[in-house]
């Protein structure tokens, strides 16, 4: 994706097929100096031409509509050359049967519909830049499902399985020939490499992984980067699947 030019608005497209809650999300995204929503969409449909028409920066797309859902609008907007907008679903866990589904979309963003206005606009920020946001009560709630053992992988148990605080409790790292997989892919990385990976994938935002391995914050986003470009990821979004799929999360089971 192109950053926008500093002097350039964030240009933002809006996907609901409730209009309140679109006129909600205009309020809110225009009161912010240097956000412009640019044009709105109640389906799937509508919110591809849109993509094409008006080349947004980041789009809000929710995922339950009438027609072509959310998951499948991402799909094809993300797997179009031509479009450089970003994704941020919006989500709430009562109604989202496939979250996991929904990360494998292509979406670079998820965020709770009950998330604050000031949520709402970091976000549209964060993506803008070029970077990933995945809440961390998104990341825990599909690992509490894709980890379940009576579930299948991409069923949202109802109500959500909290897991423990990750600040308080702490991750068992895999050892070498103890569980953990032998993939080429992983056997690239470092020691600290694999557990920064582990950390992100549970949720931890670079932050709380500075604070746990007593490192900087500059110090994680640069192992955070390597992480992602000796596994040929795009984001922390693909990493959260990659985790998953290679088995790194089934301790927490």
């Amino acid at each position: 994706m192109t950053e926008p030019h500093p002097s350039a608005p964030i240009r933002v497209l809006l996907v609901d097929d409730q209009e309140l809650v679109r006129a909600g999300f205009r309020i809110i995204l225009e009161s912010e100096p240097g956000i412009a929503v640019v044009g709105e969409a109640g389906n799937g449909e509508q919110a591809v031409a849109a993509a094409r028409a008006l080349t947004p920066d980041v789009i809000c797309m929710d995922v339950q509509m009438p027609g072509m859902d959310g998951l499948e609008a991402t799909r094809l907007i993300t797997a179009d050359p031509a479009l450089g907008a970003s994704v941020l679903m919006l989500t709430t866990f009562n109604r989202e049967d496939y979250l996991f589904t929904a990360l494998q979309s292509g979406a670079s963003g998820f965020l709770l519909k009950n998330a604050s206005p000031e949520d709402l606009v970091n976000a549209v920020q964060v993506l803008a830049r070029g970077d990933a946001l995945l809440s961390p009560d998104v990341t825990r709630q599909v690992i509490a499902a894709a980890t379940a053992p009576t579930s299948p992988p991409i069923a949202l148990l109802s109500p959500p399985i909290e897991l423990p605080a990750p600040l308080i409790e702490p991750v068992e790292i895999p050892a070498p020939g103890r569980g953990a997989p032998a993939s080429a892919q992983l056997s690239s990385l470092t020691d600290r490499e694999a557990e920064v990976l582990q950390l992100l994938a549970v949720g931890l935002s670079n932050a709380e992984i500075a604070a746990r391995l007593f490192v900087g914050e500059a110090t994680v986003k640069s192992h955070v980067s390597k992480v992602l470009m000796k596994l040929g990821l795009r984001d922390r979004i693909q990493a959260v699947i990659f985790a998953y799929e290679q088995g790194l999360m089934a301790s927490r089971a």
